[in-house]
């Protein structure tokens, strides 16, 4: 059953990846570590010159997929910063510790957003 649910998590990032119409994919990695565990590394280069990078370690827990650690790292044309989401644990004193968004000019509390949200949002003008 974990390996389902798992296999069930990828292929809706597969879908909802496959589904954008101003975008394509630089690089997609998914490494299998197990029946319970993967790994995925995604970088997509949007139209609009934006780069969106996706890193996340996932593992079945309850049936359910569960994130280990993430980090969806969003970059203009520029290369500057539009916003990062991530669970490095460096900022204690936000209510959503250790989940919190990197924009341009602060970080702000945020819980973990579903991965469809941050593909829609990297896509925003």
């Amino acid at each position: 059953m974990p390996h389902e649910v798992l296999f069930g998590y990828l292929s809706r990032v597969e879908r909802a990846i496959a589904q954008l119409s101003n975008a394509y994919v630089e690089r997609y990695i998914e490494e299998l570590l197990s029946e319970e565990r993967a790994n995925l590394r995604i970088r997509i280069r949007y139209d609009s010159g934006k780069l969106l990078e996706i890193n996340e370690a996932i593992v079945v827990n309850n049936n359910q997929p569960t994130s280990l650690d993430y980090r969806y790292h969003c970059q203009d044309a520029q290369n500057q910063l539009v916003f990062r989401y991530d669970s490095t644990p460096h900022f204690p004193d936000l209510p959503t510790f250790p989940h919190h968004k990197h924009r341009p000019n602060d970080v702000v509390a945020s819980p973990k957003p579903d991965l469809e949200q941050v593909l829609q949002e990297a896509a925003a003008p």
